[in-house]
């Protein structure tokens, strides 16, 4: 990767650059004996055979329950949801969660108001499972099982690394096949190769400002961590819609000076993105396309980034690493130090 060592992002750099090694040390940890937890923690699942299943989580780890959202879906065949933490905490929820599997991601494990809605889950019969970095964090130590996602220390302020961990842990909590994820690291390692090619890519977006992210199906949680990172590094007002959604009237934003990131990996989702491809092109918009499925550039494409084809479960781990180097990037670009973006703290403590 081209970064200047101890430079503005170097932080970010380094972690980005880490994340192929956190997946191989997440695979090789994953069975019966690994130190990641994941094996003890399926095995717990499959025995109390759950018929619902409700996640919590927060900031970046809140894309990776919703990309865990659809893995329940679609994989396990089981309805899932998204917890609002403040029914549980402002107003005070006690539902009744017998069968009901909760599972809260965080990667420092430590805020207020996703420890008191697995105490509260607990209390209401469900089982708990929480995956985070911190094996001795509250959370890990409160639930009924843990996993921990390996990732190391991770001192930037903007999640990259432990983000893709968290995919992957949920990947294999939820019954993926750690063969099927067994290519990720070489191929992760490539996409990372190509950090010149997306630094030229960021010029472009050095005076933007706004953008808008979209994708469908496994694809729009990355667009909204994609868009997380523009916001908190670069200091782009960047919004984040489904494919669906943005036809649903937010269309009426795009115009030749508002760049369009889109997700359009192979796949069902990608497959039923293409009518928002063919929307953006009459309206003549920017378009950036991240992922794995061909896009030509009169399907209205500006530029590509493309992508190694993976099993669509998987794809959100390469799809992210293009954003992760454009977002840091553009903000060294705009004059800024993603490792140091203004009032943030790396740990963020909501009741």
């Amino acid at each position: 990767m081209t970064t200047t060592l101890g430079g503005p992002g170097a932080l970010m750099a380094s972690e980005t650059a880490e994340q192929p090694a956190v997946w191989r040390r997440l695979l090789a940890d994953s069975g019966p004996s690994g130190a990641s937890g994941v094996d003890a923690a399926a095995a717990l699942v499959r025995r109390r055979s759950p018929r619902f299943v409700l996640l919590v989580a927060r900031g970046t780890s809140d894309h990776a329950a919703l990309h865990a959202k659809y893995l329940v879906e679609i994989t396990l065949g089981l309805p899932a949801g998204l917890v609002s933490p403040s029914t549980f905490t402002a107003y005070g929820a006690r539902p009744d969660l017998r069968d009901v599997l909760m599972i809260a991601v965080s990667q420092s494990g430590g805020s207020p108001d996703l420890l008191r809605t697995l105490e509260v889950a607990k209390a209401g019969g469900a089982l708990t499972v929480s995956v985070t970095n911190n094996a001795g964090s509250a959370l890990a130590t409160t639930a009924d099982a843990h996993v921990d996602v390996l990732a190391g220390p991770e001192r930037a302020v903007a999640a990259t690394k432990s983000y893709t961990a968290q995919l992957l842990a949920l990947y294999l909590l939820l019954g993926g096949a750690p063969s099927a994820a067994a290519p990720l690291p070489d191929l992760g390692a490539g996409v990372l190769d190509r950090d010149a090619e997306i630094a030229a890519l960021a010029t472009r977006y050095r005076f933007a400002e706004r953008m808008i992210t979209t994708g469908r199906g496994y694809s729009y949680p990355t667009a909204r961590e994609a868009a997380l990172k523009l916001m908190e590094t670069a200091y782009v007002s960047a919004q984040a819609f489904s494919g669906a959604d943005l036809l649903h009237g937010p269309l009426a934003l795009v115009e030749p000076r508002v760049p369009v990131l889109a997700v359009v990996s192979a796949g069902p989702g990608g497959e039923a993105f293409r009518p928002v491809l063919d929307a953006l092109a009459e309206r003549h918009a920017d378009v950036l396309t991240v992922g794995s499925a061909a896009v030509s550039t009169a399907g209205g494409a500006g530029a590509e980034i493309r992508l190694p084809e993976t099993p669509d479960a998987l794809a959100p781990l390469l799809e992210i690493l293009p954003f992760q180097l454009l977002a840091r990037h553009v903000a060294v670009d705009r004059g800024g130090d993603p490792d140091a973006p203004r009032g943030l703290r790396k740990v963020t403590e909501t009741l």
